[in-house]
């Protein structure tokens, strides 16, 4: 019975230790690196994606033609992108890398949209009730868009026994909120092929 005690008494820290090795590990990378896996949509193709189309459609005769009618920068607000693809694709990053492009390029203004301009409504409401008069900010001061991003991501896939190869299209359409005029359609293109 002593002997069988012990024998288990042993076991167990030895069976800890073996369960806390594993063959895995984990190696930090810049997040910029270009890694891809599986040779789905990843941050890579999210980040140049959007990088690419801000800037062309930055470089079109929209921005100048509104400017130059109005005097002052475009607002846009990034509405839907839908994923349209065969895989999940997290469309909310991709529209987030839109926003970040847009913003940092400086020739544009990007105003909040969906849930996060609901809660920041929301927010405005509880300063009129709780917070004090000369911090309060005022309802009807949000700048409005003059124009909508909106767009899709599809993909078609094939393959035969020995490699794969997946195709993205991205399309976006910008289009004048008040007029329903498209200033600017971009459209980027992704081939992969995975052995």
């Amino acid at each position: 019975m002593k002997k069988t005690f012990l024998n288990i008494m042993m076991a167990v820290p030895m069976a800890m230790i073996l369960a806390c090795s594993s063959s895995q590990t984990v190696t930090r990378v810049d997040a910029d690196s270009q890694i891809d896996l599986s040779g789905r949509w990843n941050d890579t193709d999210s980040r140049l994606v959007a990088e690419e189309m801000v800037k062309d459609g930055l470089s079109r005769p929209w921005v100048a033609d509104f400017m130059d009618e109005n005097g002052k920068k475009p607002t846009i607000i990034v509405g839907i992108i839908r994923n349209k693809s065969s895989e999940h694709i997290n469309a909310e990053t991709f529209a987030t890398d839109i926003e970040r492009e847009f913003i940092n390029a400086g020739r544009v203004r990007v105003v909040q949209g969906g849930e996060e301009r609901e809660e920041l409504r929301r927010e405005r409401a509880d300063q009129q009730e709780f917070a004090s008069a000369e911090t309060t900010k005022k309802w009807g001061m949000e700048r409005g868009a003059d124009f909508i991003l909106q767009g899709t991501i599809n993909s078609i896939s094939d393959s035969n026994s020995k490699e794969r190869l997946v195709y993205y299209q991205t399309d976006l359409e910008l289009t004048h909120l008040e007029t329903n005029e498209k200033v600017w359609i971009g459209s980027k293109k992704i081939k992969k092929v995975i052995n």
